[in-house]
């Protein structure tokens, strides 16, 4: 069966990690991640979205067990108790993904907070409620809380220069996420093939992690990553594409419709996002560049800087999703779309790339070595 280190650490059956991933949160999805024996996140974007995109508030906390109408605090530890409740059974590892760009740090800081004291509150919470991912933002200013803490702490990042700083943060696992990834991407154009392997030389260890995101799908992908030098990989845009997944049944479509050079790059909630190609993101990629150019040129900005018309034009989009208004809708994927093209259960998308990562990594064997 194949495993690694990952799986020794976090405690998990297969060396995959289903993206957290906004703004339709991941509380359904996560659970079945978790009982398939990859690691589950909650995706905790969607408690800031109550001011903006009210609807998929509310579906975001209802598909958690919450009431909308419950403190964000009370919001959060439903979701963490149900996400609990739902793996009890096999025992699955879950955790949960936090955005700490600057849009993001007060959320943050509510969602760890809470965290960390629904785990000391239970013991079961504290054994399998024990991963929280930190993306979209710089990881040393969280050192101080995190390392306090039993946390296995993993930091998604785009960079070399990233990774050495989530290796002075202390971090445990690092995300190496490459560009071709979905939605959240980064500001300078580096894809997995280069970053992946050049973060593994620079601070793989005894004591650090690598994990591979952007682009990874199945398990010839997952074998790449691997051989590559990886822990493991992890995966978004495969994972939004199945039954249990929260996402709205036309963003699942758009994914599975996508095709060849199915994605674009342009301006997103807190820096350049890839999103599905069709005539609304083209409109909204031409107004990127005359808008927020540095989307283009590796140049960021930030919302005291920018025309904040691209992100109106952002909220407009995901909302029209919500009510399955698909020539108003954009729909955030990575490059991976292209090469997804069914809607499978969590469980059997799982132990397919498994076997598929195992039957890849015995074939290059046999074919290359003697």
């Amino acid at each position: 069966m194949i495993k690694s280190r990952l799986c020794d650490l976090v405690g998990i059956k297969y060396p995959i990690i289903q993206a957290g991933m906004g703004p339709f949160g991941t509380n359904n999805l996560c659970v079945a991640a978790s009982n398939a024996g990859a690691l589950g996140l909650i995706s905790s974007s969607g408690i800031a979205s109550d001011d903006f995109q009210q609807e998929i508030y509310e579906y975001f906390c209802r598909s958690g067990g919450a009431d909308p109408k419950d403190d964000k605090e009370t919001i959060l530890r439903t979701i963490f108790q149900q996400t609990l409740d739902q793996t009890r059974e096999s025992q699955g590892i879950f955790g949960v993904n936090v955005m700490v760009s600057a849009e993001m740090k007060e959320v943050a800081e509510l969602v760890v907070k809470t965290m960390l004291k629904a785990r000391e509150e239970d013991p079961e919470m504290k054994k399998r409620f024990k991963v929280l991912v930190t993306s979209a933002g710089d990881p040393l200013p969280w050192s101080r809380v995190i390392k306090n803490t039993d946390l296995v702490w993993m930091h998604v990042m785009p960079s070399v220069k990233a990774a050495l700083r989530c290796k002075k943060a202390g971090v445990d696992v690092i995300v190496a996420s490459g560009h071709e990834g979905g939605f959240h991407t980064s500001w300078e154009p580096v894809h997995s093939m280069i970053l992946l392997p050049d973060v593994v030389d620079a601070v793989s260890d005894e004591n650090t992690l690598v994990v591979g995101a952007g682009g990874y799908c199945d398990g010839k992908t997952l074998a790449a990553a691997l051989i590559l030098g990886a822990d493991g990989a992890q995966m978004g845009t495969r994972f939004l594409c199945t039954e249990e997944s929260d996402f709205h049944q036309i963003w699942k479509e758009g994914i599975m419709e996508a095709g060849d050079r199915g994605t674009l790059v342009a301006r997103g909630f807190v820096g350049p996002a890839r999103w599905l190609k069709s005539p609304r993101s083209q409109e909204h990629a031409k107004n990127t560049l005359e808008k927020s150019p540095g989307v283009y040129l590796g140049i960021p900005d930030d919302y005291t800087t920018m025309d904040m018309s691209l992100i109106d034009y952002e909220i407009e989009s995901i909302n029209a999703v919500f009510k399955g208004d698909k020539e108003k809708a954009m729909l955030a994927a990575g490059e991976s779309a292209q090469r997804v093209n069914d809607m499978p259960k969590v469980n059997d998308l799982v132990q397919k790339i498994a076997k598929e990562a195992e039957e890849a990594l015995r074939g290059a064997q046999t074919k290359f070595l003697d």
